[in-house]
């Protein structure tokens, strides 16, 4: 399960010229066909109004306290939809656990083109969720990436019962179980609840290994155009504490 550790394909950074050249052309094209209203293609051409790691993650933090305070914003989905149809500028990208009730772009109070999810059980990286992160970050000059854990995460337990019990499991799961042993082993012997231990464990290993195991996100953080974070959600409380 644990692909993350082969090559990036070197095809990205090689089509990264292309990519931006078709987004840019996409509207412009329209625009001057007469398919796309001059006020609209503004609007999608208009850069987006986060352009650093800390304005993006202020902007998180207020979106989650509306959220956890119930207090979130009105959207209409149908003008959201019109105005991405050509383009997007996610102002953050997050790699969270698929677990139904784990819901980004819900938590953190954010419309349509402004997260840039990555989802997965247990919220670690494979070799496709790391490219996919890169093109958030190389093409779509998304500043920042918050690696997600949550409270009772079931991949992570997987995980737990594997390293104590030698537990076993049907199909891929087993691989994906196997997948958090090393955060499990790291908090075995440490004071407190070891699945809850082992949940912040697994985020820190997966921040780790984001700033090491891809030299376009290494690229990035050391020019200051990135940040990469972790964090846990409060199922009860709908909270998201930030891992030192």
């Amino acid at each position: 399960m644990d692909n993350a550790h082969h090559p990036v394909p070197p095809t990205l950074m090689n089509d990264r010229r292309n990519f931006l050249r078709l987004a840019t052309a996409g509207a412009g094209a329209l625009l001057l066909a007469g398919a796309l209203p001059p006020a609209l293609a503004h609007e999608v051409a208009a850069p987006p109004a986060v352009t650093n790691p800390q304005q993006a993650l202020a902007r998180l933090q207020e979106g989650n306290r509306r959220y956890a305070a119930d207090v979130t914003k009105r959207r209409g989905l149908m003008d959201e939809r019109a105005a991405l149809v050509n383009g997007q500028h996610p102002f953050a990208a997050v790699l969270a656990c698929a677990d139904s009730r784990i819901a980004p772009e819900y938590m953190f109070d954010t419309g349509l083109g402004e997260l840039f999810s990555v989802r997965v059980a247990g919220n670690f990286v494979t070799n496709d969720g790391l490219a996919s992160l890169e093109y958030a970050v190389a093409v779509l000059n998304t500043p920042l990436i918050l690696v997600l854990g949550h409270d009772s995460c079931g991949a992570v337990e997987a995980g737990v019962k594997a390293v104590t019990g030698n537990a076993t499991f049907p199909g891929k799961i087993q691989g994906l179980a196997n997948a958090f042993r090393p955060s499990v082993n790291t908090v075995l012997k440490a004071p407190g609840n070891l699945l809850d231990n082992a949940i912040a464990q697994n985020v820190r290993d997966t921040v780790a290994r984001l700033k090491r195991e891809s030299s376009l996100l290494t690229e990035a953080l050391a020019n200051g155009q990135l940040n990469i974070v972790g964090g846990i959600y409060r199922l009860h409380s709908g909270e998201v504490e930030l891992l030192a």
